[in-house]
């Protein structure tokens, strides 16, 4: 079993780290804003209520999968209430248009991060490496560049690093990051939510995790547990 410190520097090299990417988050969230956002309002309004009830009433659920985060993975928290993501929008690893929703049947870890970020180069490998043992039809980790011009960078840098497992999910526009932060989720970068098979929140958090700590296998089997 592959332990996950070794991704990771000094803890005092990630909290310099992660403020940085906080402050580096706000900068990019301050330019982007003036747009309208990831999703067209009326196409939110219309499925928001039947779908966020639904989710609301996974409360108790996101309370015991909550309870599992512990040790390396202590900074999920679960969410209150649940609330519905199926309509997060991104491109998919053909480079077209997809959302949450066409995860449907699956529990994902979606993460947020930028070149830029960081805590979020820290904690890559570690993702990758949660995907390559826990990855299945059933659980996928989606990481999502937000990166803003083409993709030349970012591909760089995973190739660099020798991710081998994580598909390539983009946004260079950064409204999915608007998005979440207009939702309560996002302070900065990175960002991690945990969505399980119906498109409902179920835990989410601010900064970089040991992904490929036991923790964090015990919480995605706990997700995943019926």
């Amino acid at each position: 079993m592959a332990d996950g410190s070794r991704f990771f520097p000094a803890p005092r090299l990630i909290l310099a780290a992660l403020v940085a990417g906080v402050l580096a988050g706000a900068v990019a969230v301050y330019v982007s804003e003036s747009g309208s956002g990831n999703n067209a309002p009326e196409k939110v309004a219309a499925a928001a209520g039947k779908d966020d009830a639904a989710c609301a009433a996974k409360a108790g659920r996101a309370k015991t999968i909550g309870a599992k985060a512990v040790g390396q993975v202590a900074a999920l928290q679960p969410a209150d209430p649940p609330q519905s993501l199926k309509s997060l929008s991104f491109n998919g690893p053909d480079g077209k248009p997809m959302t949450i929703a066409d995860h449907a049947g699956k529990t994902v870890l979606l993460n947020l991060w930028a070149t830029w970020c960081a805590p979020c180069r820290a904690e890559m490998p570690a993702l990758d490496a949660l995907q390559k043992e826990k990855g299945s039809k059933d659980f996928e980790v989606v990481a999502v560049n937000v990166d803003t011009g083409d993709d030349a960078k970012p591909k760089k840098f995973l190739k660099e690093i020798g991710v081998e497992t994580l598909s390539f999910y983009r946004d260079p526009t950064i409204a999915l990051f608007n998005e979440a932060k207009t939702r309560g989720l996002a302070l900065g970068l990175p960002v991690t939510m945990l969505i399980d098979a119906d498109g409902c929140l179920i835990a989410h958090m601010n900064g970089p995790a040991e992904w490929s700590s036991p923790d964090a296998k015990r919480l995605v089997e706990a997700a995943l547990a019926p």
